[in-house]
């Protein structure tokens, strides 16, 4: 934790972040068909007020780092539940034996399609073509699960996709203007060092909370 975090919690980083998403929305993005997407499951309560905002849909795109169980803190690389592998540049990472690649990307992609299913039942079955898709998580340190859910939803042809976080490396900037047409950060803050550091409280966010939080947005945006 850092000594004067910027954020109270993942609900005060997620409305804070809402004030300047809506306002680098020009008139005509206003009208435009907008789709919040989170990164679950941290990155639901940041987008929930981002959405509520712009009285918008809020879905989900599952996205998981690759890691092998001796460091289990190091992404080689990030998958989504529907198969887009993004590997780590790093030296090395490529002359890592093949099978234990292979067992590691399935490992994360599993996990990824098990916690998709799980929050299913809340999506709002929208899709992101035309539209433009605003891109979320609780904070960014390697940018790998990032990359690769911008690269998956792609795909699926959206009018622009923005990447939004409260707090993110400023060495990261460069290349997150790369997977995204427009970029909003809260923060990037130097030495970085975690993102857990710039909030006051960042526990865990159980599954059964993120699936609540997906569920009342929608069953609230269609009640308006």
């Amino acid at each position: 934790m850092s000594p004067s975090p910027l954020f109270c919690n993942r609900v005060d980083a997620g409305e804070k972040l809402a004030q300047l998403v809506v306002s680098q929305l020009n008139n005509a993005e206003m009208g435009a068909k907008t789709i919040v997407y989170a990164l679950p499951r941290g990155g639901l309560p940041v987008a929930a007020p981002i959405a509520r905002l712009l009285k918008c849909p809020l879905d989900v795109i599952l996205a998981k780092k690759i890691t092998l169980p001796e460091n289990p803190e190091l992404a080689i690389g990030a998958v989504t539940a529907d198969g887009h592998v993004l590997w780590s540049a790093q030296r090395g990472i490529r002359r890592l034996d093949f099978k234990l690649r292979e067992t590691a990307l399935l490992q994360a992609q599993t996990k990824a399609q098990d916690q998709l299913a799980d929050l299913a039942p809340a999506q709002p079955g929208v899709s992101a073509q035309g539209a433009i898709a605003i891109l979320v998580d609780d904070g960014i340190a390697t940018g790998m699960t990032m990359a690769t859910a911008a690269q998956a939803l792609r795909t699926q042809q959206p009018a622009a996709i923005w990447i939004c976080a409260p707090v993110a490396p400023p060495d990261l900037l460069e290349s997150l203007h790369e997977w995204g047409d427009h970029v909003i950060l809260f923060a990037t803050p130097q030495p970085f060092l975690s993102v857990s550091r710039f909030y006051a409280e960042f526990p865990q966010v159980e599954m059964a909370e993120a699936l609540i939080c997906l569920q009342q947005h929608n069953a609230w945006l269609s009640d308006l």
